[in-house]
């Protein structure tokens, strides 16, 4: 049997200026779990999210994939993040995105052949699939992007605010989704929106004061786990 394999971040930090925004994030993720990493707008979510995918350099501390009791610096190939707001080439439509996607990467073993099943994985309807994706709803390039993370199979995916704006029915099939993929990654579900952290997540993880806090899920239907969270959330807005 396979070792499972984790993600550990060691005394991580990041300020600008004289504001801390990640002042010594320390924690270890496991594979097979979706974690909300809940936190108000602008406690580091982003942040955090960026220093992992090195769009930005961190200030000190280390992070790392580890795996049968050996560690290595997670690679490019390692993460896929999807961010709060769509990026996709918009001249392009979604069969070319994914077709060009897959000729790029051939390291994923996906065949260009299969495009539909990919989609109809999605549930991106046969008649959008040759639309361009400037003419996408905000919905639709978000599981654009997503579908080509899942394709790319990395070990760590970081989902920054994904559900944001979606109507129900788009949220409900990429909540659905999640569940279905995290078996073989670790999934990071940044959100401000404690419900949904409570419905999807395996884990919370609360980012407050510039440190990573876990809170235990064994009593979600008791008002004082809920009144926990608030309260720390709401010492961060008068720190």
């Amino acid at each position: 049997m396979k070792d499972r394999f984790q993600v550990v971040i060691d005394h991580l930090q990041k300020h600008y200026g004289e504001k801390e925004v990640l002042r010594d994030i320390s924690f270890t993720f496991e594979q097979g779990q979706i974690y909300g990493l809940l936190g108000r707008n602008g406690a580091g979510k982003t942040t955090l999210f960026n220093c992992l995918n090195r769009d930005i350099r961190s200030d000190g501390g280390a992070f790392y994939l580890q795996e049968g009791g050996k560690r290595r610096p997670l690679g490019t190939r390692d993460i896929g993040y999807v961010p709060s707001t769509p990026t996709v080439p918009e001249f392009l439509t979604g069969r070319e995105f994914l077709k060009f996607f897959l000729e790029i990467n051939p390291h994923t073993g996906c065949d260009p052949a299969h495009m539909d099943e990919y989609f109809a994985y999605m549930s991106i309807a046969p008649e959008d699939r040759d639309k361009l994706l400037r003419d996408y709803s905000h919905g639709m390039k978000n599981k654009m992007q997503m579908l080509i993370n899942i394709i790319a199979k990395p070990p760590l995916l970081l989902l920054d605010e994904p559900l944001t704006s979606l109507d129900v029915v788009v949220a409900e099939e990429i909540k659905q989704l999640l569940r279905r993929e995290k078996e073989d990654r670790i999934i990071i579900f940044s959100t401000h929106i404690m419900d949904l952290a409570l419905d999807l997540c395996d884990r919370i993880v609360l980012l407050s004061h510039g440190v990573l806090e876990t809170v235990e899920k064994s009593d979600l239907g008791q008002e004082a786990f809920r009144e926990r969270i608030i309260a720390a959330l709401r010492e961060e807005d008068h720190a």
